[in-house]
């Protein structure tokens, strides 16, 4: 049946609810996108009177113009009934042969908005003025690139704004490039045939054929089913979803018995267990075997039910979730949240059966990681809110909403899933027709979990810290915050994060590389965390140079009651730190109660994103798990372990811990470069290889390291993540927009959960003392008698630096550790 020009047709069905729609007015009835100059708009004439066209206008806008680039006045008398085609003057004959009116130059692409005015008034168009939507707008084969559209069967009138949003599939049919066939034609319209409940219909499974995409597509049909899932708000998918009966199912497990009806605003309200017969079009929508332009609609009858299929995850193919596409599932499994990223911003969690991890973070790159990546694409599904829209103003998960003291945290979990398949936006999901419900089965906590020690080291991505003049001006900023009151919520967080860590030492990666003055960032957090505190940090600076030219470099704080600096600050900036990879800062420092020393590096390793654009660069991805820029990643775990080798502080003790954000996952080369080159990975001893800080597609892993070199591993307590930040969604961070202003209140605190996207890592140490008492660069009888005038006092405090074997008291054993000391750095032999 010809889509564009209907009869008005009274139906009666008795027992049955009927909608019908019939057209008016004159309005854009075919639009002609093809290829080189086939292009083409017929214009069709739905009302009962003769219509002259001397007052009608077309006007053209161009690549998100607001001003018309082409306007074509229209010719001649369009009759009742009747259609007229204005087409481009190198059109090929089929096109010119059915054309009332030619212009030659300047038409339309697939970008360009199309308005039909009368005298000035807008009585039609197509695309959106003022607007570039890139290509096209829509997709697939309902876009207005390289298509036919068609005018849906029950759309009356035309489009008269033409500065909203424009979708396509709303009113139109689309066609392949260059189809002509149906353009100028108006002795198509067949006689309307009978539509009634209970008469034969076309099966679902039918439709749906064996495959990914419909065999019938374009193809008039009607279906009759049950209604499985009701979304047909204009906040939803604004359509909904229809299953066979059982009886009516064809038991072949290659073919779905469920299908999505997008009634775009046809009218009827249908609720679930509605028996429905629908007539339309077959077609396909983002991936979506779908009935579009709905022509009529019967509800035969209400209270119906089918058996919905039960589904399980890992699936056995990347084929089979098309099995159920349309259908009503039941997923029986405790299901994990493994991702959400996109809860507040889409209404989606990424679900899983047990937790995702990224291959790289527990098997070798290559084929193990390959192997591992195919069966985790296998156990992900997307729990979906039922709705296309964008940051809503109420996020359903989990009930009754989120807010900053009511989350969803990935490793929390669900069971019993009840709702329909759907695949949209190249991924599976599920529509939920009953309420999840969610068990808090990973909760917060409000400090790390880690065995006491007397100094604590931490490493924290403070995600872009930017404190704009350091005046409260110069916002919004080259990364970070936008304005004061978003920099004022986001320095509350990261504070409130770094207080609760109580740590004596942190790294910082992603700080303002704004120098060391009373302005710039890094002392900002240092006065603030001051303030919070009643403590006493500062920071360390490696000298009057930025360290590299980077927006952001990395920094240290400690804390001056309990840490004394040794040595000097230093940095690299050759190698693979010269561009790629933030530099390094590296300070020496002497825990004042045990007069131990040490070393901490802090580090920043370039990203694995913005790929080189060679795919033959070595830095490219190179198909084994590792992604981009892994080769400079690995020079510099190389030549940092290699330039630690020399002292680069000044100081002799060899205690050295690596911390910060490698930017490679645990079994990546360059952690496991440092591995070899003598450091100890302490979070995969301590936290196993299950660990993580960060987490990407819905898979968890470790950007964020530690690692100390044999020296220094008997002395570390324990080392953990504090996961405050990668398991909360995004939508708890600081920033104000996409967010209403009830919004910016209810999804905030001050706590330090969503501080950052990476979880901060802290490790606990035991120093050993060092023998060399007094710090005067020399072993001699002064060490002992410091160690003899403390004998017998408690070994807590200042007084651990004489408890040389570390056994809680000070006694003879700790003078002979001193003398023994002294013997060896003179050359005897040793006391026995």
């Amino acid at each position: 049946m010809k889509q564009k020009i209907l009869a008005t047709t009274l139906l009666s069905i008795m027992g049955t609810s009927l909608v019908n729609a019939a057209p008016s007015g004159l309005f854009i009835s075919e639009y002609i996108e093809g290829s080189s100059n086939n292009k083409a708009l017929e214009i069709a004439n739905t009302s009962e009177s003769n219509i002259d066209l001397s007052e009608y206008q077309l006007k053209m806008y161009f690549n998100g113009n607001s001003s018309a680039g082409l306007t074509i006045n229209l010719e001649g008398n369009v009759q009742p009934g009747q259609v007229h085609v204005i087409a481009h003057a190198r059109a090929n004959d089929e096109i010119l042969n059915v054309a009332n009116q030619t212009q030659g130059s300047g038409w339309f692409n697939g970008d360009d908005a199309i308005v039909l005015l009368k005298n000035n008034t807008i009585v039609d168009s197509i695309g959106q003025i003022g607007f570039d939507p890139g290509s096209e707008w829509g997709q697939d084969l309902q876009s207005t690139k390289d298509n036919t559209l068609r005018r849906n069967l029950n759309i009356e009138n035309g489009d008269t704004d033409p500065n909203n949003a424009f979708f396509p599939a709303d009113e139109w049919s689309g066609y392949a490039k260059d189809s002509f066939d149906d353009l100028g034609k108006i002795d198509s319209v067949e006689p309307p045939v009978e539509f009634s409940c209970n008469e034969p219909a076309e099966f679902i499974h039918n439709i749906q054929g064996t495959g990914t995409s419909t065999p019938m597509q374009g193809q008039a049909i009607e279906v009759e089913a049950i209604v499985v899932g009701d979304f047909q708000q204009s906040d939803q998918l604004r359509g909904f979803f229809l299953q066979e009966e059982d009886s009516d199912q064809d038991n072949n497990a290659q073919t779905s018995e469920g299908i999505f009806v997008y009634d775009n605003g046809f009218g009827t309200d249908v609720k679930l267990g509605d028996k429905v017969r629908v007539a339309g079009y077959a077609s396909e929508y983002g991936g979506t075997t779908q009935i579009s332009s709905v022509s009529q609609l019967a509800i035969c009858a209400n209270n119906q039910d089918v058996t919905p299929a039960i589904v399980h995850l890992p699936f056995t193919s990347a084929e089979q979730a098309e099995q159920f596409e349309g259908m009503s599932i039941i997923i029986e499994q405790t299901l994990t949240v493994s991702e959400n990223y996109n809860l507040a911003r889409y209404g989606e969690l990424v679900l899983s059966n047990g937790r995702l991890f990224n291959p790289t973070n527990i098997v070798s790159p290559g084929d193990e990681a390959n192997s591992m990546q195919a069966k985790n694409d296998l156990n992900r599904i997307i729990l979906d809110d039922g709705s296309t829209r964008q940051n809503p103003a109420e996020i359903g998960f989990p009930q009754p909403g989120l807010s900053a003291y009511n989350t969803v945290r990935g490793g929390d979990t669900l069971s019993l899933l009840h709702g329909v398949m759907h695949q949209a936006f190249g991924s599976y999901r599920v529509q939920p027709t009953a309420e999840p419900d969610f068990h808090s089965n990973n909760m917060r906590t409000y400090r790390p979990e880690i065995e006491d020690s007397p100094l604590y080291i931490a490493s924290f991505n403070v995600l872009n810290y930017f404190n704009g003049d350091g005046l409260g001006g110069e916002f919004p900023t080259a990364r970070g915050a936008d304005t004061p009151a978003e920099f004022e919520r986001q320095r509350n967080k990261i504070i409130n994060a770094i207080a609760a860590m109580d740590a004596d030492i942190i790294g910082l990666m992603e700080i303002e590389n704004d120098g060391y003055d009373g302005n710039s960032a890094i002392a900002d957090l240092v006065n603030g965390l001051n303030n919070a505190t009643g403590k006493n940090y500062t920071f360390v600076q490696p000298g009057d140079e930025l360290p590299g030219s980077d927006q952001i470099a990395v920094g240290i704080i400690y804390n001056q009651d309990k840490i004394d600096t040794a040595g000097t600050a230093a940095t690299l900036s050759t190698g693979a730190f010269s561009d790629k990879n933030r530099q390094p800062l590296v300070q020496s420092f002497r825990e004042i109660e045990s007069n131990g020393e040490f070393t901490v590096v802090v580090n920043h390793f370039k990203s694995k994103g913005s790929c080189p654009s060679d795919t033959t660069d070595i830095n490219a991805a190179q198909g084994d798990g590792q992604g981009c820029w892994n080769s400079i990643r690995t020079e510099a775990s190389q030549e940092l372990a290699s330039w630690l080798d020399t002292n680069p502080t000044g100081l002799k003790d060899k205690d050295i811990l690596i911390i910060g954000d490698l930017n490679a996952y645990a079994m990546e080369d360059p952690v496991t470069t440092l591995e070899a080159m003598g450091y100890e990975n302490l979070l995969k001893k301590y936290s196993g290889e299950l660990n993580y800080s960060y987490v990407f597609y819905g898979q968890a892993g470790t950007l964020d390291h530690a690692l100390s070199n044999s020296q220094l591993a008997s002395q570390i307590i324990d080392t953990t993540e504090w996961h405050i930040n990668t398991d909360e969604p995004r939508a708890l961070d600081y920033n104000l927009e996409y967010k209403t202003s009830e919004q910016q209140l209810s999804l905030y605190s001050e706590e330090p959960f969503r501080a950052s996207d990476h979880d901060p890592i802290v490790i606990g140490l035991n120093l050993k003392p060092k023998t060399d008492i007094n710090n005067d660069g020399r072993l001699n009888f002064r060490d002992i008698f410091a160690v003899i005038r403390h004998m017998r006092q408690a070994a807590t405090g200042k007084n651990r630096r004489y408890d040389l074997n570390q056994d809680h008291r000070i006694n003879f054993k700790d003078v002979r550790i001193v003398i023994r000391a002294i013997f060896k750095a003179r050359g005897h032999r040793r006391l026995h």
